[in-house]
């Protein structure tokens, strides 16, 4: 029989008892109790499925996190049956499962421990709202560190911190807030020098307490659902990241003008005045491709609708902006205005698409418009359905959309409540059980509506609340934050931490939504966002009559900002490539120190650096009036970007910090692709591609990628991966470069920036041709300018 223990107010604890018997069949291993199924399921040489049925009957095996294409890898795995243990191994792991308890220690082949269940799991009866609460206790091991669960506002190692997951409209929320918007119940673990992750496939209210109960534990539970979870060995943080989007889905390249610099308040309006901010960016020259319209363009804040006094012509508005490089992106929330006389509330009624309480009565709520019901997006007919209604924007010319308030959000109610019904693809299931998917699925409804009405062209998403998973579609930003120097920092934590929670195209609401910054907090926040996948100024300046453009804050900052704005569509082609590294293999864009230098101890608390893709490291300025800063290198060789000055990593160093400037270097060996200035993306062809080369010995990889930055042909194979290889020495300059070429670019030539070379150089050799260099070779900055064919293949400098 289980094993209980003492009584809570959720009511008795119960363990697992000894195995009374096992089985194996494919990949999968179950372990019989006297109540209790654990099924073990081998899905790759370092992926671990564990799966508990409480009382010996599993639930539907259905996720709406994992990914469709998830394959289980063809490896070597197998069963030994030990006197106290069941050993499952891989070529590279061991899972030990007790005979008397079931609880599970995993080790490395050498032995090493990775995990380790504490109590492992149990469960108890939920007796105020039915089913049972499910937990899973760990072992913290010696100097243990735990990263990850997306959002969370506060520091990156979660080490003593308690934490849940129920998507809430944290409006103006503060360091330690919790819960937030989104709902990733994904973690890291690091000890000695060992990565791994977990994965919790549950969509009901999770919680991690990562040692803040008792030290030496670390325990999450659920209180639904079933304990169902996913162990991902490393041992490298990088390797982990990537395993875990191969579990919930890598997602599609993104048109590349995403990566621009998006505009957005709530609310540009009416159409006059979006016309005068867009002349703005093009009259200060200030890059910019997106402007968003708030939920002031609709009819009377109904979705799908256009206001007729402020917007009478919204498809010749979207056309004169393109012609000038914009792009539109509107919102859409899921609250449906009651009104008999509005079209989508009238199909929503017909067709039975809005959600009920349980005693069958329409869960209706207030929102923006009024009184609202609320789309079922559980219920694939309503996704269906929700999809199809895109097809009027996007042949209005809308490029993208933004849903909001979908945790989901109700005035005065705070979100629905616990009766509401749901289809949950055809399992009806309570609210307590699909809230945290809610806006997970409009969202997927939504970019699914947005791809079908716009191919051949990419389309953009942004959603304020998910579960894992969501990158598949959707970027997302860190929601209502508040003007201040701890938003700052709070920007840089949260954006780092949605990185290695999957979900690495988001952004922060650039110099706070609530509030008014002054010039200085603008522009490091600026600065700081310029190194973001998204990157977007956003602010509820309705509510003041603010203004938070670019130029909002006189000549001095405005300047800056420029010049950072403009630093950002330099380096498109080097942050178009992060992502495509991202979306083929899985590697965080971008990276918090620990992912790049675990064994380094000193990495393991830092939050104010983290790196951009393979080359950049990024320190933010965190406080007014900052004059300088200490900054932690990890190993290797460091150019400072302002000046090239070369740096010994595995050490703190001092740089200064004045306003137009920001911690920002480059390591060595690196290839960093730019482009020439531009306003907005594809303003003109690029006649030829900059490539920043950094010296540094040893070998050091880069890659660059190409294609449209639109439309779907690269699925076809048409791009190009060009590979470069710098192999040099204290006396000899080498990059090697290998490529594969499928797609025609507009440029003929590299012109090559080579930035430390620590000999003088005479000649420059490109595949045997000599190049003679003279004085206009060699730049004010201490570099060399070259030009050389796209197709070249291997550059030697000698030591003259």
């Amino acid at each position: 029989m289980q094993v209980e223990t003492s009584s809570s107010k959720y009511g008795i604890k119960h363990y697992p008892d000894a195995i009374r018997e096992w089985k194996k069949e494919g990949n999968y291993f179950c372990f019989y109790t006297s109540e209790t199924i654990l099924e073990v399921r081998v899905i790759a040489d370092k992926i671990i499925r564990f799966r508990y049925a409480a009382d010996g009957t599993f639930q539907r095996d259905f996720s709406y996190a994992t990914s469709d294409t998830l394959e289980e890898s063809p490896i070597t795995f197998g069963i030994k049956e030990w006197e106290e243990t069941f050993e499952i191994y891989t070529d590279v792991l061991k899972v030990f499962i007790a005979r008397d308890n079931l609880r599970i220690t995993i080790t490395d082949k050498d032995g090493k421990v990775i995990n380790q269940d504490e109590m492992g799991f149990h469960w108890q009866h939920y007796l105020q709202k039915g089913g049972k609460i499910v937990y899973c206790s760990k072992l913290v091991q010696e100097d243990e560190c735990f990263y990850g669960l997306g959002d969370k506002p506060t520091e990156l190692n979660l080490r003593g911190k308690r934490l849940e997951n129920y998507g809430t409209d944290a409006y103006g929320y503060q360091k330690d807030t919790d819960p937030l918007y989104r709902n990733i119940p994904f973690y890291y673990g690091l000890h000695n020098g060992i990565g791994y992750g977990i994965f919790f496939d549950n969509t009901f209210r999770t919680i991690f307490d990562f040692g803040k109960e008792r030290e030496d534990a670390c325990s999450f539970w659920a209180r639904g659902g079933e304990m169902n979870y996913y162990f991902i060995y490393g041992p490298e943080l990088l390797d982990v990241a990537s395993a875990y989007t191969r579990i919930t889905g890598t997602p599609e390249l993104p048109p590349i003008w995403t990566l621009g610099y998006h505009q957005c308040r709530w609310s540009y309006y009416p159409d006059k005045r979006v016309r005068e901010i867009a002349a703005e960016f093009r009259n200060r020259r200030i890059p910019c491709d997106v402007i968003y319209l708030d939920i002031d363009y609709m009819e009377g804040f109904r979705c799908f609708t256009w206001s007729k006094e402020y917007f009478p012509d919204p498809a010749g508005l979207i056309r004169d902006l393109a012609a000038q490089g914009f792009k539109i992106v509107v919102i859409i929330d899921p609250g449906i205005k009651v009104d008999p006389d509005y079209t989508i509330y009238q199909e929503g009624i017909k067709n039975n698409y809005f959600c009920k309480r349980a005693d069958g009565a329409l869960m209706e709520g207030d929102v923006w418009p009024g009184k609202c019901v609320f789309p079922d997006f559980t219920n694939p007919e309503v996704r269906e359905w929700w999809s199809s209604l895109f097809k009027g924007l996007a042949e209005t010319g809308v490029r993208g959309v933004w849903n909001d308030m979908n945790e989901p959000a109700v005035f005065e109610m705070g979100t629905f409540p616990e009766d509401v019904r749901h289809d949950y693809d055809g399992e009806e299931v309570s609210h307590r059980r699909a809230h945290n998917v809610y806006g997970h699925l409009m969202s997927k409804a939504t970019a699914a509506g947005m791809k079908k009405y716009l191919l051949p062209n990419r389309p953009f998403l942004i959603t304020r609340s998910c579960y894992a998973g969501a990158q598949r579609w959707s970027s997302v930003w860190t929601g209502d934050n508040v003007s201040s120097w701890e938003h700052l920092w709070l920007a840089t934590i949260q954006c780092q931490r949605l990185s290695v929670s999957g979900i690495s195209f988001a952004g922060s609401d650039i110099g706070g939504f609530i509030g008014e910054p002054d010039g200085e907090l603008y522009t490091r926040w600026i600065q700081l966002a310029s190194f973001h996948p998204l990157m977007r100024t956003h602010s509820a300046s309705n509510e003041t009559g603010f203004n938070q453009e670019p130029w909002s804050f006189g000549p001095e900052y405005e300047k800056i900002v420029t010049k950072f704005i403009s630093l950002r569509y330099q380096l498109l082609p080097y942050m178009y490539t992060t992502f495509w590294q991202y979306a083929t293999n899985g590697t965080p864009m971008l990276r918090p120190l620990a992912f790049v230098a675990q064994h380094d101890p000193a990495t393991h608390n830092c939050s104010h650096e983290f790196m951009l893709g393979d080359a950049l490291l990024i320190s933010h300025v965190s406080e007014e009036g900052m004059k300088e800063k200490n900054v932690y290198l990890p190993e290797g060789k460091w150019y400072y970007f302002w000046n090239d000055k070369v740096y010994t990593g595995r050490q703190n160093i001092t740089v200064p910090t004045p306003l137009e400037e920001m911690p920002l270097f480059v390591k060595a060996g690196a290839v960093v692709p730019r482009y020439p200035e531009m306003q907005y993306t594809h303003e003109t062809p690029v006649t030829e591609m900059l490539l920043h080369v950094y010296y540094g010995e040893g070998v050091v990889k880069s890659v660059l990628y190409e294609d449209a930055g639109d439309h779907y042909g690269y699925k076809n194979g048409q791009y190009n991966v060009i590979n470069f290889k710098q192999v040099s020495t204290a006396d000899q300059f080498v990059l090697k470069k290998k490529y594969y070429v499928n797609y025609e670019v507009s440029y003929t030539h590299h012109r090559i920036f080579l930035h430390g070379l620590p000999f003088q150089a005479a000649t420059v050799t490109v595949d045997g041709t000599v190049i003679s260099l003279n004085s206009d070779n060699y730049l004010s900055d201490g570099s060399i300018s070259f030009i050389a064919d796209r197709g070249f293949e291997q550059i030697v400098i000698n030591r003259g």
